[in-house]
């Protein structure tokens, strides 16, 4: 790579050629300008600003954005419908100049929490003994996490784009028309002058493990039981199929997380997984996830179902039997059975040519695997990524089944707020296609402070204690990682 002096006046030269290119005095819209970068940036730099990152280690792709070239923000029942219309008008008005021919154009962040609306905690408190108070590693009154900081749903235009693909990546400088070309000039270049030291900086070096402080779960044991308990009565009766728990979990650091090298940890560790990132302010969210909510190309459509959960042994004998143990699970697949008849109900009301696994395959990552089908079809009408990520979200791997009715015994029911957790978040193409994330495998971050989500899937022959057990094997997927961070 050239030194990053060399290459900041090489992208210089080039970016004030391609603002020539720019329609810097058209009324209204927006312009995105693409410049090569000779060589891959191997992690997303930490620039002090606005950010966020989408990365997959295996498939050797990565999108990250800085900074607000404009933003729109939506909550209720008709949040991302209010986006879609964003959307459309962005689209419509938004001048891609490649004068490299690299292929790429700009992108947006869609996000969005797992409620439809910012709600208080529930007022459900299961009742303890009174000859025995819950234990401090387990108790319901752990601090709750500090909140985000994002909005209930989101779309997102970074001023500054990072992009790689198959080897190959680019800048993307994006900007709201009209805007005079000397304001522009500087700005853009201020972007520069601020990336190429970092992309051209030395990776973080590995860090000695550090031990970490437990604060607490919520729920506590005793009162994941009690919740485990009241939601298999509601199953018994006939109320739910199924219905998704979470926990919420707080660490310690000794020193305040780092943020690249959390990523370079869940990279490496899940390679397999999205690693998704957001920042606003001194509060990060982040992310580690295997399922993908779907993917739009076109007109055709993608979708992860993933339900069904088993650990991973070091040994490759005892691993083999615990994945043919996952396989034969009648528990496992009913619960995984559940996920893809939701997914194809949705798919066929508004797809074509639905097509499904006649069996799930598994879907291996370091710390454990689950039962995975991928739903393929071919969208109808004007269907897109907006509405079908609607009608796809909640998904009963996160919420349950029947969805509405689930939905409701979780908002009475589950004893916090899960904000960004089994919400979504992915990347948004100039055309409306995309790729949008079940989040995951979560954490909260400020500072030296961690909060990590986790959940896991009730049906009938459920037992609260291996569901708090599997809710620990995922917990221990972002934990590890803070570990070396």
């Amino acid at each position: 790579m050239l030194a990053p002096l060399d290459l900041l006046d090489q992208l210089q030269a080039r970016l004030d050629e391609g603002i020539a290119l720019v329609p810097t005095s058209r009324a209204g819209g927006f312009a995105s300008l693409v410049l090569e970068l000779p060589e891959l940036p191997a992690l997303p730099p930490d620039l002090d600003c606005p950010r966020f990152g989408c990365s997959h280690g295996q498939r050797g792709e990565l999108r990250a954005g800085y900074g607000i070239a404009a933003e729109w923000t939506a909550q209720g029942p008709e949040r991302l419908q209010e986006l879609r219309t964003q959307a459309r008008r962005l689209t419509a008005h938004w001048q891609q100049i490649d004068p490299d021919e690299t292929g790429f154009q700009g992108f947006a962040l869609l996000g969005f929490a797992a409620s439809l609306d910012p709600a208080p905690l529930p007022s459900f408190r299961p009742e303890h003994r009174p000859d025995r108070p819950p234990r401090p590693s387990e108790g319901t009154d752990a601090a709750p996490g500090p909140g985000s900081g994002l909005p209930n749903a989101l779309l997102w235009l970074p001023e500054l784009g990072l992009c790689t693909r198959r080897g190959q990546s680019a800048l993307v400088l994006t900007t709201s028309l009209p805007v005079p070309p000397r304001a522009l000039r500087a700005r853009w270049r201020g972007w520069l002058t601020r990336l190429l030291p970092a992309l051209a900086g030395p990776l973080p070096e590995p860090l000695t493990p550090s031990r970490l402080t437990a604060l607490g779960s919520r729920p506590g044991l005793d009162d994941w039981t009690v919740l485990v308990e009241s939601a298999l009565a509601e199953i018994r009766r006939g109320a739910l199929d199924k219905v998704v728990l979470c926990r919420q979990v707080g660490l310690q650091g000794r020193r305040p997380f780092d943020q690249r090298r959390l990523l370079a940890a869940l990279t490496y560790l899940f390679p397999s997984c999205q690693v998704i990132s957001l920042q606003r302010g001194e509060r990060r969210f982040v992310a580690a996830t295997p399922e993908r909510l779907l993917r739009v190309q076109g007109r055709q459509v993608e979708v992860d179902a993933i339900a069904g959960t088993a650990a991973r042994s070091a040994s490759p004998v005892q691993d083999a039997a615990l994945t043919a143990a996952l396989r034969s699970s009648d528990k496992n697949r009913r619960e995984h059975a559940l996920v893809v008849k939701a997914v194809q109900e949705v798919l066929h009301a508004c797809c074509d040519g639905v097509q499904f696994p006649p069996t799930p395959d598994v879907l291996q990552l370091h710390n454990a695997q689950h039962l995975w089908s991928r739903v393929t079809g071919h969208l109808r009408g004007d269907m897109d990524l907006f509405g079908l990520a609607e009608r796809l979200h909640p998904t009963p791997a996160t919420n349950g089944e029947p969805s509405r009715e689930a939905r409701a015994w979780l908002s009475r029911a589950e004893p916090i707020a899960r904000g960004w957790y089994t919400g979504a978040a992915g990347i948004l193409e100039p055309d409306l296609s995309g790729e949008l994330w079940v989040l995951l495998r979560c954490a909260e971050i400020q500072g030296e402070s961690a909060w990590l989500y986790a959940g896991a899937g009730i049906v009938d022959g459920s037992d609260p204690l291996a569901e708090w057990r599997e809710t620990d094997h995922k917990l221990a997927a972002v934990a590890t990682a803070l570990q070396f961070s």
